[in-house]
């Protein structure tokens, strides 16, 4: 079973908008906030859940049940399985720290 907090969470760890994610899982808006709404099983239609769902995995999220190593229904993030999923560049947030190359002159690639 996927809750809608589920859902929510996981978005929130990868730092996925709302938009983003109903766009990769070709679903509406309304659609995904309605399933992140639920507070038990992700209301909408079957293959809807899934391809959020599919859409999260391949984003490295684990989804948990109650009794896996949480008490309670939750999600885990993992490094994503190399799997290219579109994303809005202007959604990515790029910390100024990461900007500079810091490699010595020559260690190119």
């Amino acid at each position: 079973m996927l809750s809608g907090r589920q859902i929510s969470a996981a978005r929130a760890l990868i730092g996925m908008s709302q938009a983003a994610l109903a766009l990769a899982a070709n679903i509406s808006v309304p659609t995904l906030k309605r399933m992140e709404a639920c507070e038990g099983q992700a209301a909408g239609m079957q293959n809807d859940v899934a391809a959020v769902r599919t859409v999260l995995e391949t984003a490295g999220v684990t989804f948990l049940e109650a009794g896996d190593v949480a008490s309670g229904p939750g999600v885990l993030l993992r490094k994503p399985s190399g799997v290219a999923i579109d994303m809005d560049e202007s959604e990515v947030v790029q910390y100024p720290e990461n900007l500079e190359n810091d490699a010595p002159p020559g260690a190119g690639g």
